[in-house]
């Protein structure tokens, strides 16, 4: 367990990543009590520097003895690495969260969202994991209708940010789309088709049911963050041409009969949620305004009129803040409230 401490060491593992980057501007922006940071990548990043608080600092490499006097580490550098760092870490002292997929379905680590399940924090054994974006986004705006209502089934589908893929995917939309408006030929090097003007019902890789991996990761971690295998998911997931903000129509069928009215109440007082639906006024969650936002929004709150108990929420959050630093930002404050 973390130590009570008044100022923590801070290690930042895949820092020159688009939410590496993100996890150092949401420390700073939080003023996270850290007594000094350090900041780990590649090979390839050895050499520079970025910036924390108006210092630069360097970017270290990962060797066997790095993680000896940190308390934290925050991880973002994918599932290999993490396979391979995150035990290091873990054996040196350290409580790592970690953002990747490699330890999420894992039984003996505890998958995390502050506001959803903290609980689960008292029993981790030195790694935590950050569940996926999307997942993490609709759990948070599930939970509060769970306790009033207990959901039986949901059915999501996401439209996802070119972020959630990483830099490269954020160059190549921009890229395409001023090739495409220039009437030059599109080079699709990252996706497997054209991004620009175009949706992919395709995240991740195609498993043997026919689903994607992405797919599975939200039926499967939504089960374990809510702490209920009974709820069932189902979920099909599309990238489209937006650099930031994971956007997702959320369709719920609940054992108790409750009312868009009742939802809205209840999800008004959620803990990270905005609502933000008045339809006449042309008000509901859009991405470009989610962007750079902490908290998830919430609209389009309506009863589902096919079934007895159903309801259909927008739902629009900030992958790269609430979908991935962000959160392991929380789950760390979260660790020392606990201290």
């Amino acid at each position: 367990m973390l130590k009570k401490k008044n100022r923590y060491v801070v290690a930042v593992v895949g820092a020159t990543g688009a939410v590496g980057n993100e996890m150092i501007d949401t420390l700073a922006q939080r003023n996270f009590p850290i007594e000094k940071i350090r900041l780990f990548a590649s090979e390839r990043s050895e050499g520079k520097t970025l910036e924390f608080e108006g210092s630069e600092m360097p970017v270290e490499t990962l060797n066997n003895d790095s993680f000896k006097g940190i308390d934290i580490a925050l991880f973002s550098a994918g599932a290999e690495r993490s396979k391979i760092w995150a035990p290091v870490a873990a054996q040196s002292g350290c409580v790592v969260v970690d953002n990747s997929s490699q330890w999420r379905m894992d039984p003996g680590v505890p998958l995390v969202v502050p506001e959803v399940n903290p609980h689960d924090l008292k029993w981790h054994k030195g790694i935590i994991a950050n569940p996926n974006c999307s997942t993490i986004q609709m759990v948070v705006v599930l939970k509060p209708i769970h306790d009033a209502a207990r959901i039986k089934r949901v059915v999501v589908t996401t439209f996802q940010a070119v972020s959630g893929t990483g830099k490269k995917a954020m160059d190549e939309l921009l890229q395409q789309t001023t090739d495409l408006l220039n009437s030059r030929e599109v080079k699709c090097n990252v996706y497997p088709h054209q991004i620009a003007f175009n949706c992919l019902p395709h995240i991740d890789k195609f498993l043997d049911n026919g689903y994607t991996k992405e797919e599975m990761k939200m039926v499967q971690e939504t089960k374990k963050i809510m702490g209920d295998d009974s709820i069932r998911v189902t979920a099909t997931t599309v990238r489209v041409p937006v650099f930031r903000s994971h956007s997702e129509s959320v369709n719920i069928e609940t054992e108790k009969k409750l009312s868009a009215n009742e939802a809205r109440a209840i999800l008004s007082t959620a803990p990270g949620v905005i609502v933000y639906d008045a339809p006449d006024k042309n008000l509901y969650p859009l991405a470009i305004d989610a962007a750079g936002k902490d908290e998830t929004f919430v609209g389009r709150i309506r009863e589902d009129e096919s079934i007895e108990n159903g309801l259909n929420l927008w739902v629009v959050s900030d992958n790269l803040r609430k979908g991935a630093a962000l959160n392991a930002v929380q789950i760390a404050e979260k660790l020392i409230e606990m201290a």
